[in-house]
């Protein structure tokens, strides 16, 4: 019973959990691509990021505007790993007649996942007085790695979870 319980998110055929083993590669594999996806969501968030900096929520235009233009910037990115993340990352675990309840999983998920990235930003830009533009980027890279983090280990134990599209099967 208790190895049944410690294999719950393994796919079943995946074999015992070891280092060599199906269900490491399988991980593995999936990190991979979540980093591939996430990768081009950094993109996405720094590019839009640094636009509204550059020009509408600049710090000298608008007190906040740092804060709020990480906060668009992530909006966007959401959305695009969303769509990466459910047709490529964990294409194999989506349940389709959960998508509503797994959009908004990812959708909370994601938006804590922004709470964390927002600290660094703040910390630096508003409590440190860092507020040049390369000082905001590196606040924000920082933010979306601590972000990342907690964001694959939710979506891959809880959205995600290969037990829950295991028990719908």
């Amino acid at each position: 019973m208790a190895a049944a319980a410690a294999d719950s998110d393994a796919h079943p055929g995946d074999g015992p959990r070891t280092w060599t083993g199906p269900w490491f590669r399988s991980l593995f594999a999936q990190l991979l691509k979540f980093g591939v996806v996430g990768g081009s969501g950094i993109l996405v968030d720094l590019g839009v990021f640094n636009l509204l900096r550059a020009t509408v929520l600049g710090p000298d235009q608008v007190v906040w505007g740092p804060m709020a233009a990480t906060v668009i910037a992530t909006c966007v990115a959401i959305a695009w790993n969303w769509v990466g993340n459910r047709l490529w990352t964990f294409r194999e675990h989506r349940r389709s007649d959960a998508a509503t309840r797994e959009g908004l999983e990812f959708l909370a998920v994601s938006l804590a996942g922004m709470v964390i990235g927002l600290l660094p930003l703040w910390l630096t830009h508003y409590g440190l007085g860092m507020t040049s533009a390369w000082a905001d980027n590196i606040s924000k890279m920082v933010g979306i790695g601590l972000g990342s983090v907690f964001r694959f280990a939710l979506y891959r134990w809880w959205v995600y979870a290969p037990h829950r599209a295991a028990a719908k099967a």
